[in-house]
């Protein structure tokens, strides 16, 4: 079977175990960003994954989420941010680079632009680690927005934080999805997977020194600290979550930026 794997820091406690403790037997892993993973999971080129959430509003007829997992922050997150050389307020008409690893923050961006700033950039594509030389503003994720900024930014936005502000909603930035033609052959190892997930993220709770060790040595470049980052994060897919999630896909429809969502279909055996 082969898995994704989101390759940044947030991504990595629910694979701590599995890379370093014990490998799922039948199980290539396979590392990209997020925009890559959506779309080798759509393809059907991998057969589970966490995906932008975005991503399974598109695909969600061929997916079925995990219920127990996920990628969110309630507020503040420090890893998907806007930096600006202008007050929010002011960027109508401005140049705003959108990185190309993720969906889920390029329509989070869309909505809290146009819904709750009432404006309307001018919106370019960047790779992750663009400048602002020939922008107004860029959406930087992951872990590129936890490195030492090489330039003078003006503004910093924290868009969960802002999420918070304006919907009361948290985010979920990323679900786990399986495809349901995998489902009849690897059933087992699916459980498997989740099972060595539910381990990870016990090592994170009981011995997090451990897990924060091994994650300072894949990420050398974070410049933020490890233990704090991880405290703001949600990785169990609550009711709370699920809830916010379907009103993100509520505000993403009306403004046409992903297809409608009604419901979330989970697997379960």
């Amino acid at each position: 079977m082969r898995l994704g794997y989101i390759n940044y820091l947030n991504c990595f406690p629910f694979y701590y175990h599995m890379f370093h403790v014990a490998p799922v037997p039948g199980v290539e892993v396979v590392p990209a960003y997020p925009s890559t993973l959506n779309q080798m999971i759509i393809n059907g080129t991998l057969d589970m994954s966490p995906i932008s959430s975005a991503a399974y509003a598109e695909g969600n007829d061929t997916l079925q989420l995990l219920p127990d997992f996920c990628l969110s922050s309630i507020g503040y997150v420090r890893s998907v941010i806007l930096a600006s050389k202008k007050p929010i307020e002011m960027l109508d008409n401005c140049t705003v680079g959108l990185s190309s690893a993720s969906q889920t923050s390029v329509v989070l961006l869309k909505i809290l632009l146009q819904k709750y700033y009432g404006v309307l950039p001018r919106y370019a594509g960047s790779d992750p680690y663009a400048t602002l030389h020939n922008l107004d503003a860029k959406l930087v994720i992951g872990n590129e927005a936890m490195m030492h900024e090489d330039e003078p930014v003006p503004y910093i936005y924290d868009l969960g934080d802002l999420w918070l502000q304006k919907t009361g909603y948290p985010v979920v930035f990323a679900v786990f999805a399986v495809r349901n033609d995998a489902i009849p052959a690897y059933s087992r190892t699916i459980d498997a997977v989740c099972t060595s997930y539910r381990t990870s993220l016990e090592t994170l709770y009981t011995n997090p020194a451990q897990l924060i060790a091994h994650a300072r040595l894949r990420y050398p470049e974070i410049a933020y600290d490890i233990a704090h980052y991880y405290s703001l994060l949600k990785f169990e897919f609550t009711q709370q979550l699920k809830e916010a999630l379907l009103h993100y896909y509520a505000l993403a429809a009306a403004l046409q930026l992903l297809p409608h969502v009604s419901s979330l279909q989970f697997y379960g055996r």
